[in-house]
């Protein structure tokens, strides 16, 4: 007997062998190298913007949103953008830096982004000085998320830390395990 399959395969067309030739191209292992570039250098630039207001205005924005410990907080934050945008940007330690990079933005999103909806991008008005803008949404924390995602389940790709560290672990795995046979 026939197995039935409610599946049906569909004969290839040109975009699927497109898609195909540029996942299975050389060139796909690049892919988290932009994503690294941007995502560690955005967050250094929101760690030293908030760090050149001078260091107690962000812990008193902090405050006036209601968080706990607004100093404590305000410096873990700085910290967190510039330490772990650094880490990202040079592909050292990803998994581990991305954890409480994901929980400032998850803060930032429910605490400060949210009640302007989603979109980044609010424009209020143009005038002689230029374009003015609103309050920005939660689309970009969504899109760092995203990053930082795609960098922790896809890896780092090349010119990374990460990847020296799986190397020189892998040199170093066959000789310990000579040495205990």
């Amino acid at each position: 007997m026939k197995p039935t399959s409610f599946v049906r395969r569909r004969s290839p067309i040109w975009r699927d062998l497109l898609i195909d030739l540029i996942s299975r191209s050389p060139i796909a292992r690049w892919a988290p190298v932009p994503l690294r570039l941007i995502v560690g250098y955005g967050f250094m630039e929101h760690g030293f913007a908030k760090l050149a207001r001078g260091p107690d205005a962000f812990p008193a924005i902090l405050q006036a949103i209601g968080v706990p410990a607004p100093h404590l907080m305000g410096w873990l934050t700085i910290v967190v953008e510039t330490v772990g945008g650094l880490a990202v940007l040079l592909g050292a330690l990803v998994p581990m830096a991305s954890i409480p990079m994901a929980a400032v933005l998850l803060v930032a999103t429910f605490t400060v982004h949210l009640p302007y909806g989603f979109s980044s991008i609010k424009l209020q008005a143009v005038t002689a000085a230029g374009a003015q803008f609103g309050p920005p949404g939660f689309e970009t924390d969504l899109l760092y998320l995203a990053c930082l995602a795609a960098l922790v389940l896809g890896g780092s790709g090349p010119l990374a830390i990460d990847s020296l560290l799986v190397k020189h672990r892998e040199t170093t795995r066959p000789s310990m395990q000579t040495e205990g046979a």
